[in-house]
């Protein structure tokens, strides 16, 4: 009796070890069931589909991108044997991406379909998605399931928009050229300080151009716009241009130039560039300038208005530099630019708002002192005064003094440097401090923390006076 229950227990010991590794995928089950449909697959005729990531120019196939992101939100590949995990702009999304030679299966009106990521050759390193289905389903689900696909991914686009930055890189980098990251930059219109008749002005003129395309069509002119923004470094050009992006929502190709290596090859990025995007050429007066550049004149020319930039629609070029007083009118003439944005130094209106936005201060006794010098012509850039601001923005009479010693210092290297040459400094200051070299902000700094060594009760008797609070940094700007 004793072994007749011994041997039940074995065997029941047994049937539960087989059971567990049965309803386990690594079990001889999975693998049967596997097999099972390896046979049975070879008694199906099946049609298989190329889904290139670009066309046989090089244009990026929309329909590549539209499938991706539909099968990026199917269970299948989150439940796949191995799938790729990667982070959203949020710190706690996290997003199933489908990886590199992976097959996921996918099922609509009854039907198996598969599709499969590989690369669709190695020497270029070009991707493709390859549908594989029952030629007997072909017929009977083909052109539903696709409009099911386009149908699908607009809404997940539509759903989880966010701005791309696409930066481009050289043949020897990356076989891919561009290359794209989430655009978090935080400026926006709505935090831009400036007039509002300027800010209407344009947020108008963006506003008429997506709503163009029939007027654009009617002239037989291609449906893009072309800005020019100029002016000293650090007063807000850079900003403006993610404030541009985020309005029209459109995506970012910021353009190295030091990576393309001859005009043909700027001609094929500018293939490879998307409808709805903003195309960025940053500081285009030091590449004019620069004799080494790969890019010629000639090509830099065809880029900007030539047959290749009318291969695509929807599109905004924004170029910007420092002055475009030395620049050949050729180049920013009417039909290469479309619209000039100034950005001049830091009025005393733009420093009002910048007070406003860092300080919390709309008025103060130092105020009239600091309007008085910067109607000499004597001025920072928006990018320096915010600066010192936020270095001392626990006390805004500390910060107003620094700013106005900042100043003072400006005011004094200009005479000493239009003595030194033999001018006079009668003329226009405000022209003539544009073309004289910015000290750094590590300069102003050690200005203003002197006055970190004055009494802070006085600080804070002034502070009494001040007060109110404002909006984001201001950008002057001029809209010609």
């Amino acid at each position: 009796m004793v072994l007749v229950t011994l041997m039940f227990c074995f065997f029941t010991l047994i049937a539960s070890v087989l059971i567990f590794r049965l309803v386990s995928k690594t079990s001889l089950i999975f693998i049967l069931v596997k097999a099972w449909q390896s046979f049975i697959d070879r008694f199906h005729v099946y049609q298989l589909y190329k889904v290139p990531q670009y066309n046989e120019h090089f244009q990026e196939n929309q329909l590549y991108r539209k499938i991706s992101t539909y099968l990026n939100s199917l269970p299948s590949v989150e439940d796949s044997d191995f799938t790729n995990l990667l982070s959203g702009s949020k710190s706690n999304d996290i997003f199933f991406h489908l990886d590199s030679i992976q097959t996921v299966e996918d099922k609509f009106l009854g039907a198996k379909v598969s599709w499969t990521n590989q690369k669709s050759s190695e020497a270029d390193g070009l991707r493709s998605l390859v549908l594989k289905i029952k030629k007997s389903d072909k017929r009977r689900i083909f052109r539903q399931y696709f409009q099911h696909i386009l149908s699908v991914s607009d809404e997940i686009e539509l759903r989880k928009k966010e701005i791309k930055l696409y930066m481009n890189f050289s043949t020897a980098e990356q076989a891919e050229r561009w290359r794209s990251i989430p655009f978090i930059h935080p400026a926006s219109f709505d935090t831009v300080v400036m007039d509002a008749d300027l800010k209407n002005k344009v947020k108008s003129d963006l506003e008429h151009f997506l709503k163009s395309k029939q007027y654009y069509h009617r002239l037989g002119r291609a449906w893009k716009r072309s800005y020019l923004l100029y002016g000293p470094s650090g007063t807000g050009k850079t900003s403006f241009i993610a404030a541009m992006a985020k309005f029209l929502c459109y995506d970012v190709y910021d353009v190295d130039m030091t990576r393309i290596s001859d005009d043909s090859d700027l001609k094929m990025l500018l293939l490879q560039t998307t409808c709805k995007s903003m195309i960025v050429v940053e500081d285009l007066d030091r590449i004019l300038a620069n004799k080494s550049t790969a890019v010629s004149m000639s090509g830099l020319l065809n880029f900007m208005d030539g047959i290749i930039s009318c291969c695509g629609e929807e599109r905004v070029l924004v170029f910007t530099m420092n002055g475009k007083d030395q620049i050949d009118q050729a180049v920013v003439r009417p039909g290469r630019i479309d619209v000039h944005i100034q950005f001049p130094l830091c009025d005393f209106s733009a420093f009002k708002s910048l007070a406003s936005s860092y300080l919390g201060v709309k008025e103060h006794k130092l105020f009239p002192q600091v309007e008085e010098i910067l109607q000499t012509g004597v001025s920072l850039t928006p990018a320096e005064i915010g600066e010192i601001m936020i270095s001392n923005r626990a006390s805004p009479t500390r910060a107003l003094k620094s700013v106005i010693s900042a100043l003072h210092s400006v005011n004094d290297r200009q005479r000493l440097s239009n003595s030194s040459s033999g001018r006079s400094d009668s003329g226009d200051p405000g022209t003539l401090f544009c073309r004289e070299s910015i000290h750094t902000v590590r300069e102003f700094r050690n200005l203003y923390g002197l006055f970190r060594l004055g009494s802070r009760r006085k600080d804070e008797s002034l502070d009494m006076g001040s007060g109110g609070s404002g909006s984001a940094e201001k950008e002057a700007l001029r809209l010609e």
